[in-house]
């Protein structure tokens, strides 16, 4: 399997260009069609007529934002003919938390952007990251808002607990694996889980290893009350890891996503790519 239809979101937030950088070099890397989705957050027009003045701020708002597609558009396929990559510009009127999900699941990978709290470009609606892993039933590249970085995937820490969602994830992540450098298949407090025993981190790196994977295997013991997250987060630090492989968790309730420990910490704080599925 590798990758060979490569879906990347795009909007007018300023994380919009790296974000496109990285979607640029995986389809020339892998030799993939790339699309370039663009959607963003339209609030319903009726609503601007509650409070004075809100209906003309956002017709001069809308015209920015129209300017920045239009740069953004000239860009991507300048950027598409520099690196003679194969791919489409979509510019999609519906909420781009429903839009991408649909333009997602006619590919093999998503890569869309972390949400940033200090950005209102990046903002395209509630939980847009969250329901993406959840729903699109395709792997996601979330790239960190705060990161310079352009590349992903030469040194590779996989997140590996034996569940579904972690199975998952190291499978989607092969093509990633395949042309890395390394390869490390990290389990946390890997002996029990609630009393139940996991698969070792040496079962599944058994199994890259026949898909000619470079792997190796490390095991970590947080302590009690230790977390997750926090432990990912500090191995992809000392370890130089480009690129974190887990699993994502989470489930719909009444009106609200309920998100895994190690999901929402890497969700909030990651600091380089993360490749998530569900």
């Amino acid at each position: 399997m590798s990758y060979k239809t490569i879906v990347v979101h795009l909007d007018t937030s300023p994380n919009a260009h790296p974000r496109l950088e990285i979607a640029l070099r995986l389809a020339s890397r892998f030799g993939a069609h790339l699309t370039g989705a663009f959607a963003v957050f339209s609030p319903d027009p009726r609503s601007l007529y509650v409070m004075s003045g809100t209906a003309e701020y956002y017709k001069q708002h809308e015209t920015m934002r129209m300017e920045r597609r239009a740069a953004l558009e000239r860009l991507f396929h300048a950027e598409l003919r520099r690196a003679e990559v194969q791919g489409e510009w979509v510019a999609i009127d519906e909420p781009a938390g429903l839009a991408i999900q649909q333009a997602g699941r006619c590919a093999d990978l998503i890569v869309a952007g972390q949400d940033n709290p200090d950005d209102p470009e990046s903002y395209v609606g509630d939980y847009f990251p969250e329901n993406l892993i959840l729903s699109s039933g395709r792997p996601v590249l979330l790239v960190p808002y705060a990161s310079n970085e352009r590349a992903a995937g030469e040194q590779i820490l996989v997140a590996w607990d034996g569940s579904r969602e972690a199975t998952r994830a190291v499978h989607d992540a092969l093509p990633f694996m395949r042309t890395a450098k390394n390869t490390t298949i990290l389990t946390v407090n890997g002996g029990q889980d609630g009393g139940h025993a996991r698969i070792p981190g040496s079962d599944i790196a058994a199994v890259l290893a026949r898909h000619g994977v470079q792997v190796q295997v490390a095991d970590i013991e947080t302590g009690p009350g230790g977390s997750v997250g926090e432990v990912l987060l500090s191995q992809v630090a000392d370890g130089g890891a480009d690129l974190l492989v887990m699993g994502g968790y989470g489930h719909a309730r009444w009106r609200e996503l309920v998100m895994g420990g190690a999901t929402r910490t890497m969700l909030r704080s990651m600091t380089v790519p993360v490749l998530m599925s569900h």
